[in-house]
């Protein structure tokens, strides 16, 4: 294996693994941390939950994806956080950082969470989605992430051990020798992790091929598109089919963010398609909702039936002061007997909006390996693995903010024949 990758959810990681299968490689995403990394694929991208967890869990957790990766020989690390830098400020995203550095004695890291296919770019340190600063776009409202400083330096300074360096946009475009040796300026002093601005894909390429000996680079899954090319200069990347099957079986669709993207993707999935909507406090009443969804999936089968949980953040508060994160547990594990349930009863291709649902849905249905299929959305590809019961189910995960008002749609087509 040549690349050895770390995602701190399961969304991301499908979004990274997209980005290196379209860039050649061939790819698989593990949930997980698997007992033996499978042979026959150029990159290995590991999923953990390990986004919102206490700090000091993510590290452990990251720590022991790594010696997987290292047990399984691979060349370069790379550490996949959101591209809206989704974090406390007590960590995740500094604490990790820092522990594969010194795990691997590395210093002068790449922290770059730009992703300019969907919007999000980095211009003096500053973190943009779309012309908006971080703060300003919605994210400052984030139920358990809330983003209120569009600085990525000053915010990573806070989360870890040492202040973080900054390379800027104009020595960027120099090109790859210019990077190069600003980061060697900034590791001479010091500096173990350095911000690195990027406002287009060339910026990215750029920094990729300045990191193509690199041990470490961190950052959004668009960071990953200059480096299957270090591959294939240094002879390395052989030609590949995808392993990715599709499925033309019945679908169901489960929608658990609360992001503007997916509520906007609810209502127009509505105007054509049945919903139903699942409330918290009925839920954590005792009332028999599992039931009713599985009703609701059979009495709308073939019609891409829709449930969800998704509210503005308001209604999203409101509940968390009423319950906790009591609320949040029991929709995840909800939705993942309300899929398990539906692959029970023969629903083979699922699609799935949220990063923490994904998760959810994913372990609930033993998806140990996913090989990687058409891209759906920026950042959103095609899956396809193998339930516990042997089933073949193929799969879309998206993170809440990412696709196309017409997501849904476009996930069950992608995944096989048209609805």
């Amino acid at each position: 294996m040549l690349l050895g990758c770390i995602a701190d959810d399961f969304t991301g990681a499908g979004d990274l693994a997209n980005n290196l299968a379209r860039g050649g490689m061939r790819t698989r995403l593990f949930n997980g941390i698997p007992a033996d990394m499978e042979e026959g694929c150029d990159a290995g991208v590991i999923a953990l939950k390990s986004r919102s967890t206490d700090a000091s869990v993510a590290v452990s957790q990251s720590l022991a994806a790594l010696d997987c990766l290292r047990a399984a020989g691979c060349r370069q690390y790379f550490f996949k956080y959101c591209s809206t830098f989704d974090s406390t400020a007590r960590g995740n995203i500094g604490p990790v950082a820092e522990a594969l550095a010194s795990a691997l004695g590395a210093t002068g890291v790449v922290v770059c969470p730009s992703f300019p296919a969907t919007g999000r770019t980095v211009y003096q340190g500053h973190l943009f989605v779309g012309d908006r600063l971080l703060s300003e776009s919605g994210m400052e409202r984030h139920p358990i992430t809330p983003m209120t400083d569009s600085d990525i330096r000053r915010w990573l300074a806070r989360q870890s051990t040492t202040a973080p360096g900054h390379v800027q946009l104009e020595t960027v475009r120099g090109g790859a020798d210019a990077i190069t040796s600003a980061l060697a300026s900034e590791r001479a002093n010091g500096r173990t992790l350095v911000v690195v601005d990027a406002t287009n894909e060339d910026d990215l390429r750029a920094i990729g091929r300045a990191e193509h000996a690199a041990s470490l680079i961190t950052g959004g899954s668009g960071m990953a598109l200059g480096l299957p090319d270090n591959f294939r200069a240094a002879g390395l990347l052989r030609e590949s089919s995808s392993g990715f099957a599709a499925n033309s079986g019945d679908a169901a669709l489960i929608a658990g963010s609360c992001s503007n993207a997916t509520r906007r993707q609810i209502e127009c999935h509505s105007l054509n398609h049945p919903t139903m909507a699942i409330a918290p406090d009925a839920l954590l009443a005792g009332e028999p909702v599992a039931e009713r969804a599985r009703d609701f999936l059979a009495a709308n089968r073939g019609r891409l039936p829709l449930i969800f949980s998704s509210a503005d953040p308001e209604e999203v508060r409101g509940v968390k002061d009423r319950h906790g994160v009591v609320a949040a547990a029991a929709l995840e594990t909800l939705f993942g007997e309300i899929i398990s349930q539906a692959v029970t009863d023969g629903f083979q291709r699922i699609v799935v909006a949220g990063g923490e649902t994904s998760g959810a849905v994913v372990t609930a249905l033993g998806l140990g390996t996913l090989e990687i299929g058409p891209e759906i959305d920026p950042g959103v590809p095609a899956l396809s693995g193998e339930h516990a019961s042997g089933r073949k189910l193929a799969v879309a995960l998206k993170s809440g903010n990412f696709g196309g008002d017409d997501f849904f749609v476009k996930a069950v087509r992608a995944l096989g024949e048209a609805e």
